[in-house]
């Protein structure tokens, strides 16, 4: 049964249940009527929230990654220095992987890559990230280069987390994320960010 949910709530659940379907089949795989059904709601339903298919699958790719960029400023907001803040950091990214390992496959996959306009979507989410990042890299350094090594972090996280998904995610994020900092803040330290 169907319940009348609030525009917002409704959107809400379309997505939540739209990145399970595409995570697992992939864009081309999946149709409308797939993310409707598993939905329970008609098709016209998805396309009053969504415009399109292309629309729902950008949405989605918007949705993922503002919530992983809020976990981490959350995470980071809250702790006193800047050692802390890298781990928190990485423990928020971890934690959201391993909570939400469809969205995490469906924004870093690879598939979303392969078009254009979602390769951007992919991209803005990483510059996003970085930015976040660089803003408290505390290092006696160019902006620019201070941006440089914030995508490189970036990176560290993205191609860690295909490893350790791959791996069946068989360390604990928060230790994962405690040994990753400590890569990574050694490296800061090298640029007198430490």
């Amino acid at each position: 049964m169907n319940l009348r949910l609030p525009a917002a709530d409704r959107r809400r659940q379309l997505l939540d249940v739209a990145v399970e379907v595409f995570s697992r089949r992939g864009f081309h795989a999946t149709s409308m009527n797939d993310v409707a059904k598993a939905a329970g709601v008609t098709k016209p339903v998805l396309y009053t929230h969504f415009g399109s298919k292309r629309g729902l699958y950008r949405a989605l790719l918007d949705d993922v990654g503002a919530r992983l960029r809020q976990d981490i400023e959350a995470a980071v907001a809250t702790e006193p220095g800047p050692r802390a803040q890298v781990e928190a950091g990485f423990r928020a990214y971890f934690r959201f992987v391993a909570e939400h390992r469809s969205a995490f496959a469906l924004l870093f996959g690879g598939g979303a890559r392969r078009d254009t306009e979602f390769a951007e979507a992919v991209r803005a989410v990483e510059v996003a990230l970085a930015e976040v990042i660089a803003a408290r890299i505390d290092a006696p350094i160019e902006p620019a280069q201070r941006l440089l090594f914030a995508h490189g972090i970036v990176g560290l996280a993205e191609a860690t987390s295909r490893h350790w998904v791959n791996d069946g995610l068989a360390r604990d994020p928060d230790q994962l994320a405690a040994d990753v900092a400590g890569l990574a803040w050694a490296g800061l330290r090298g640029v007198g960010g430490g």
